[in-house]
């Protein structure tokens, strides 16, 4: 067996990991890229800017037997199928320029479409309005499309038809564009005419784990969203198995068996955990809020805090009990409200509030979010009483002992702060033929704690008004 290089081509950067034979995992290499804001609420990537990343983290490759690549998810290009060259920028997950289009087609009554076929509620966050605003506003995807030699698809497909020579992508990462049949795990015509999207425009769809083609001498055996990736790179395989990645948004995601989890009304997103080769899909429940670490860092900014270990701990009870608390909704309310409206809001402050309250109460209401994303996930597929949390704000003492007592479950926190290229490693070695999922071994936790004193349901409640306040706002 020689080693997997796993690269994790995430919104903030792309990093290059190396499995080795020994099952040592290390970190090789790391850029980042530049985040272009056209206008207020357009988030854009440079897609040569993030290729040359993948191609630079390709070249440390070495003698790697396999690859595995994580891309960011919901992340749209469009580019010339013969000269393979890019007409625009990449249209970020994060992005909201189609929040009309949206809107429009949530008034038709459209939205229980997209919810019975791609598990998806209508909101901007996913692929398919990001492609159809390509086609609409790029004058050369036009002229490409009758020609054609247009194609776009999320950036996986790019990576893939740039380095390895095919046109795919992965059903985790299809299953994210609200243009895929989760029954079918293929492209839905019914959803295609909805979006306006050309079918024949789009990749072909392929299990997460098989031939992607070879970059170099190494074959890619696995590709995947960078969540689920961090879905199986935390251990998760069972379920009930889950975990959330606190980065610039918070993303939970579980396991939910072999069959499509229904439950319109959840508010909750139906998506693919993963396809391995021929085996049986397995499907998750996932449930996103838009800021996370965004909106630590933004408090950052504004100079409600320095350095990073003055919110390790306060002095004083939880900043909900005494009254005072924050909705991190700078970019809206995703699951389970989908709300783009919602604003951002501290309730509760007075004149003997201090920079510390305000920081304690924005790390609580990020907390809160995540409890009101598990316990809906709970009410349709129950889980474990463990869930495992990565990214940022695992490494913060203060917030991950809230999130135990606010979930009431114990919080796990892997020694790996890499769980995303972990897990496409370990699903390129798969895919590979390299390994079983019976031989393959669960990250080593760096910490678990343990709810000392659950919540009282006041509290939540009391949370629970500040995010109906929040809606309200504008």
């Amino acid at each position: 067996m020689t080693a997997i290089l796993a690269i994790d081509q995430g919104t903030t950067g792309t990093k290059a990991h190396l499995l080795r034979d020994d099952g040592a995992f290390e970190t090789l290499a790391g850029f980042e890229h530049q985040q272009i804001y056209p206008q207020p609420g357009w988030v854009e990537h440079d897609p040569e800017e993030l290729l040359a990343h993948v191609q630079a983290c390709t070249a440390r490759a070495g003698d790697a037997a396999a690859i595995g690549i994580a891309n960011q998810g919901e992340t749209v290009i469009a580019w010339d199928a013969r000269t393979k060259r890019p007409i625009h920028n990449a249209i970020v997950w994060q992005d909201a320029r189609t929040s009309d289009a949206t809107e429009r087609l949530k008034s038709e009554g459209k939205e229980q479409i997209t919810l019975a076929r791609a598990g998806l509620p209508l909101d901007p966050y996913f692929s398919a309005s990001k492609l159809r605003w390509l086609l609409d506003n790029v004058p050369e995807a036009q002229q490409l499309r009758r020609e054609g030699r247009l194609r776009f698809g999320t950036s996986d497909a790019y990576f893939l038809d740039r380095l390895a020579g095919n046109f795919a992508t992965d059903v985790t990462t299809a299953s994210r564009t609200s243009l895929m049949n989760l029954e079918t795990l293929r492209w839905d015509e019914q959803l295609a005419d909805l979006f306006g999207v050309p079918i024949e425009c789009l990749p072909e769809i392929r299990s997460t784990t098989g031939a992607f083609g070879a970059i170099g001498k190494a074959a890619v055996t696995a590709s995947l969203v960078d969540q689920q990736a961090a879905l199986f790179g935390h251990g998760c395989r069972r379920r009930g198995d889950a975990k959330i990645t606190f980065g610039t948004g918070a993303f939970a995601l579980a396991i939910a068996g072999d069959a499509v989890p229904r439950d319109p009304k959840s508010g909750l997103e139906s998506t693919v955990a993963w396809k391995l080769g021929a085996a049986p899909c397995a499907y998750a429940l996932q449930g996103g809020i838009y800021n996370a670490a965004s909106a630590v860092n933004w408090a950052r900014s504004l100079g409600l805090f320095g350095d990073y270990a003055e919110i390790d701990s306060f002095a004083a009870e939880s900043a909900i009990s005494r009254g005072l608390a924050f909705v991190p909704a700078l970019s809206g309310l995703s699951c389970p409200y989908w709300d783009r409206r919602a604003a951002g809001l501290w309730l509760g402050m007075g004149l003997d509030t201090n920079k510390a309250d305000l920081m304690q109460a924005l790390l609580e209401g990020v907390a809160l979010l995540a409890e009101t994303v598990l316990a809906t996930i709970d009410a349709l597929s129950p889980l474990g009483a463990v869930v495992s949390v990565d990214g940022g704000l695992s490494r913060n003492r203060y917030f991950t002992r809230f999130l135990a007592e606010a979930t009431n479950k114990r919080i796990r926190v892997p020694a790996s702060a890499e769980l995303t290229g972990l897990g496409a490693a370990q699903l390129a070695l798969l895919g590979a033929g390299r390994s079983t999922l019976d031989t393959l071994p669960a990250p080593a936790p760096r910490a678990e704690i343990a709810p000392q004193a659950p919540l009282p349901r006041a509290l939540h409640a009391r949370f629970a008004d500040a995010v109906a306040r929040s809606k309200a706002w504008r």
